[in-house]
């Protein structure tokens, strides 16, 4: 028998007949059912926009990463160097999201504030043994930059440099440290190095499947990186072969250019490229389901030090549940504290 009905507009569904019934049995838009049931189609229609805030999972185990990776001039800002209105207000569409929903804005404490080095092209940041690291890039538009890492004095913001590399040759990009060695990358030569954590003697070099090289974290078992697209993909340290990776989306949408990495609590937060926004990214599937704003410290930033850049670098000290954050070229270093 055919399940498909009609009622008395001309080849309607008789589901949407119902449902303009029920529209005119509870009182709204009283009249002809059939005619009403157009009513009900829109009524559900508005109905499943609102449910499609949920995100669709964006795991693409062990596809091959994109090979044409975002246009993004990795040595200039955009030009995002003015706050959003209304600081602590999440902008709406950020991130390529659909406006229909907005992802949890999470709240922050600013604790201390420590200087930093105008001359620093931020590019990572994390904690290990205590001890704040900073990994830098080399551009020519700041002719003082270099492309090295070390640890950061916080009294002084300036690096006390543990391994540079040929600025002339390599950009470098994110560290991440893991059972015994520092794993640093660069940014268009698709080459990484490998150090010992504690001489910081250079032992090796690697290569990764990526067209670019940006931030870099672990999660205790494997090196996680990004690479200007939406896609984190997650190397064997051993072998540096591609496990899996995953497609940041923010509202069914893919989010481009997730920058520098840090992994806090089974969560992976990342920061945003050119936007003032920290991401809390769910590991298993790639949704976005928090946000810092932290256009406010931008702000800062820029009215201290006019050529501060895009906000840049995430280190989380697990001994004192306490995030260091900074900019490319920010005068300083802000120490804050965040429900995770």
């Amino acid at each position: 028998m055919n399940k498909t009905f009609t009622s008395a507009s001309a080849g309607f569904p008789a589901g949407f007949a119902r449902g303009g019934a029920l529209l005119s049995r509870i009182g709204i838009f009283p009249g002809n059912p059939g005619t009403k049931g157009w009513l009900w189609a829109v009524f559900v229609m508005i109905l499943a926009g609102f449910s499609s805030c949920r995100n669709t999972p964006g795991d693409t185990s062990g596809e091959t990463p994109a090979a044409s990776p975002a246009s993004g001039n990795r040595s200039a800002s955009s030009g995002n160097g003015s706050p959003s209105p209304g600081n602590g207000s999440p902008s709406s569409g950020n991130g390529g999201g659909t406006g229909r929903c907005r992802v949890p804005l999470l709240t922050y404490q600013v604790l201390n504030v420590y200087p930093h080095d105008t001359t620093s092209f931020t590019e990572g940041l994390l904690m290990q043994g205590g001890e704040l690291y900073e990994s830098t890039g080399h551009t020519e538009e700041v002719p003082s930059s270099r492309s090295l890492f070390g640890t950061v004095d916080l009294n002084t913001g300036h690096i006390g440099v543990k391994a540079e590399l040929d600025r002339n040759k390599y950009f470098g990009e994110g560290i991440a440290f893991l059972k015994g060695k520092v794993y640093q990358l660069t940014y268009k030569t698709k080459i990484g190095f490998i150090y010992d954590a504690k001489t910081f003697k250079k032992l090796g070099e690697f290569t990764y499947p990526s067209q670019q090289g940006w931030g870099m974290t672990t999660d205790g078992a494997y090196l996680i990186m990004s690479d200007s697209t939406p896609d984190l993909h997650y190397l064997d340290p051993a072998t540096f072969k591609l496990v899996r990776s995953i497609k940041v989306m923010e509202n069914n949408t893919p989010v481009d250019q997730v920058n520098e990495l840090e992994y806090i609590n089974g969560y992976i937060y990342a920061n945003h490229y050119t936007k003032n926004d920290i991401l809390k990214i769910d590991p298993a599937n790639g949704r976005v389901v928090g946000k810092l704003d932290l256009s406010l410290l931008n702000a800062q930033a820029l009215n201290k030090y006019h050529g501060s850049m895009e906000m840049n670098g995430i280190a989380y000290d697990s001994a004192v549940d306490k995030v260091y954050i900074t900019g490319k070229l920010w005068p300083d270093i802000y120490a804050i504290r965040f429900s995770h």
